[in-house]
């Protein structure tokens, strides 16, 4: 282990703040967008979970890594954070069913990390002035000149504008056979889809075809899903006009369709609403939503920079002509649309991540809503 280092390492964010600290994980340099994830445990879901690629990724929670890395917990194939910022890692692994440490786990993916660095003022500089682009620099990196390591930093690429679905997506369709009463195949567009999510959706009762990101309607229609599904991702939904197209290719066949995270945002473009970046997000286990169909107030793991911009209040008119929409889930903290529900077509999607690995699972219920509408849709096509 590489845990108790004294090497030095700096985080450098592109407006010139810069906080020095230790090595930790991999060594080297890294760049990406600077986020933080306010979720007081599941940092392997966390650092697992596709929606984090090209982002550092800052722990609020200041002791991380005391129950290790396992290997029945990930949610995809690697850890996919450019960069990772904790204050203080745990010096020992404290739980039976770790494999190895977090600090391995990371070196293992060429994950470069600080810690040691104040993490709550950093928090509060990104809550002020929003996530910006910064750069983790370690081993020979941390040596380079400060206008060099900025320069750097100012360099890397904005989140807005960049389609980041390719590099997270499966290369070929994977198959996870239903483990509940079986309904029928289901088409899922991979974005940066999560194994926990998969999993819900076999124990519902679907045939989970997980699909490449560039799949066409044909490609679709020849495995004749009962629904579809668009999953998590990261990148910018302005910069998926090809996803949007498919998708508007399954609403007007009447596909019953889900969608999480970011799909929610392609749902509301293929609906006609526009998306805007937030000024830093919401990321973690503790966000709190109203669905406003039951009144019920939920706990939600959220990990999203991007929102819809649809009408807060009453039924709308879909700009695409989709018939009627509506608002059904708002963030409490900030109003920010956290579902959308199609009153016309058998269509609804979710901002937030239902299946929750880490927790909370108050909004678990969403996949048994999932199944009802396609076993309805089902159900009025074989009446008709």
């Amino acid at each position: 282990m590489t845990l108790f280092t004294r090497d030095p390492a700096v985080l450098v964010l592109e407006d010139g703040t810069r906080h020095t600290g230790r090595a930790y994980g991999a060594r080297g340099m890294t760049l990406g967008e600077v986020v933080f994830s306010t979720g007081m445990t599941g940092y392997q879901e966390t650092l697992t979970d596709p929606s984090y690629a090209g982002q550092i990724v800052l722990q609020t929670a200041p002791h991380i890594g005391n129950t290790g890395m396992n290997d029945e917990d990930p949610e995809s194939r690697r850890i996919w954070v450019a960069g990772y910022i904790v204050r203080d890692p745990s010096r020992v692994v404290s739980n039976w069913r770790a494999d190895t440490s977090l600090d391995e786990a990371l070196v293992a993916d060429g994950v470069v990390g600080i810690s040691g660095i104040d993490t709550r003022a950093v928090t509060r500089h990104i809550r002020s002035a929003g996530s910006m682009r910064g750069g983790v620099f370690s081993g020979e990196a941390a040596s380079l000149d400060p206008e060099e390591q900025l320069r750097l930093v100012r360099e890397a690429p904005q989140m807005a504008g960049q389609n980041l679905s390719a590099a997270v997506s499966v290369a070929a369709a994977e198959v996870t056979p239903a483990t509940g009463d079986r309904i029928g195949p289901l088409a899922v567009l991979d974005l940066g889809v999560k194994q926990s999510t998969v999993d819900n959706l076999a124990a519902r009762g679907f045939d989970v075809h997980v699909l490449p990101q560039d799949v066409t309607i044909e490609q679709i229609r020849a495995i004749e899903p009962v629904a579809v599904f668009y999953s998590n991702g990261p990148g910018d939904p302005a910069a998926s006009d090809d996803h949007v197209a498919l998708l508007r290719g399954v609403l007007d066949q009447k596909l019953p369709f889900f969608g999480i995270c970011f799909g929610n945002q392609l749902l509301g473009r293929a609906l006609g609403f526009g998306t805007y970046k937030l000024p830093f997000g919401h990321r973690g286990i503790n966000q709190p939503v109203l669905d406003r169909q039951t009144g019920r107030v939920e706990i939600t793991a959220h990990n999203h920079g991007f929102a819809v911009d649809a009408p807060l209040d009453g039924v709308t008119d879909s700009p695409a002509g989709y018939g009627r929409v509506e608002v059904s889930h708002v963030g409490l903290n900030d109003d920010v649309v956290e579902g959308l529900r199609a009153l016309d077509i058998p269509a609804f999607s979710v901002q937030y991540h239902p299946e929750a690995a880490a927790g909370p699972h108050d909004a678990n219920y969403l996949f048994d809503r999932f199944r009802d509408l396609v076993l309805a849709t089902l159900e009025t096509t074989k009446n008709a």
